[in-house]
């Protein structure tokens, strides 16, 4: 199997290293300059409205970020950075706009017109304070590791950690951004749109008894199965589909990732595979290589065609407000079958 996904993937120039920089938004980022600029997708919620001063609001304020640190925010910032794709959409999300952002940030469109800073893993911390923010938005999953984090923590600004592994974080993470940037009415409607969609997806899948991996592989050819302690395994959990993958011990380079042999992906054999492909066109899709190997053709999610190109941005580079698409997705995927 690995020969002809070594074929077809070579088919694509754009998996080489790229892909490796891609697949490494698995830990919570898009690290990835080549990656596509997305636009708003078919149906998508907006950009919320500037908010409005919340109007129990008091500063100094001081919140406990997602690492458990305790910061002192002393006015309302005006000037903000933020340093992963993930806090970009925070900050947006709660209706405010940043002035600086990693050059790999294209989401929402508006926010392209922000100072690039360096990227997420490698955050420029001259370029950021040349911006003088009042206050810098660090990814909690990303920049957790002592060699980014200790630089952004000595930064002589206030800086907060918000990030997200899965959906409840997300919703902690608006809560944590929407205090300390004074909208919390407007993150409060953020939230609530989430848990709708999240609703109205599991009322969409209810009766279906279904199970599901979603996979993507690397420039080796390797596949990974996502467990539910990942981002996209955790949607998966959230909507009450069965993954199967849950089983498996993690292996690789990715958290809450499983490597999984083909064998063991025919064992399986799961009524649904969501394939992510960690790069964008002209690269071969996964989700249509998949039912050309010999070993998957008879996988009842390959004869009943249910192998799903996803979407790399939204399950896997940039967990966040746009959790309710993902939702949306899988709940459509499934409940039209």
């Amino acid at each position: 199997m690995k020969g002809f996904l070594r074929r077809a993937f070579l088919l694509g120039a754009a998996l080489s290293l790229p892909a490796i920089a891609l697949l490494a938004a698995a830990c919570g980022g898009d690290d990835d300059d080549t990656a596509a600029s997305p636009s708003p997708a078919a149906g998508e919620t907006a950009t919320p409205a500037p908010s409005s001063p919340s109007p129990a609001a008091a500063y100094p304020v001081t919140v406990t970020d997602m690492l458990g640190r305790k910061v002192e925010i002393k006015a309302e910032p005006r000037t903000i950075v933020a340093v992963s794709p993930t806090a970009v959409e925070l900050v947006y999300a709660a209706g405010k706009t940043v002035a600086g952002r990693p050059s790999t940030a294209n989401y929402p469109p508006e926010a392209r017109s922000a100072q690039a800073v360096g990227t997420a893993y490698q955050p420029n911390l001259e370029a950021i304070l040349a911006l003088k923010p009042d206050l810098v938005i660090a990814d909690s999953v990303i920049h957790a590791q002592p060699a980014l984090r200790q630089p952004l923590e000595g930064l002589p600004v206030p800086v907060i950690f918000a990030g997200a592994n899965g959906y409840r974080q997300v919703l902690d993470a608006l809560r944590l951004v929407g205090t300390a940037l004074n909208a919390t009415q407007t993150t409060d409607r953020v939230i609530a749109d989430i848990e709708k969609s999240l609703a109205d997806a599991r009322k969409a899948l209810e009766g279906k008894n279904v199970t599901a991996i979603a996979v993507l592989s690397d420039r080796d050819q390797t596949l990974y199965a996502a467990k539910s302690t990942s981002y996209t395994g955790d949607i998966l959990k959230e909507l009450g589909i069965k993954n199967p993958a849950d089983v498996l011990p993690d292996a690789g380079p990715f958290p809450g990732y499983a490597t999984i042999a083909p064998e063991k992906l025919v064992e399986f054999n799961p009524d649904y595979i969501f394939a992510i492909t960690p790069a964008p066109p002209p690269a071969p899709r996964l989700a249509t290589i998949i039912p050309t190997i010999p070993p998957f053709r008879g996988l009842k999610a390959v004869t009943s065609n249910h192998v799903i190109d996803t979407d790399v941005e939204l399950f896997v580079q940039a967990p966040g407000p746009r959790v309710k698409l993902a939702f949306e997705a899988v709940a459509k995927a499934v409940a039209a079958q």
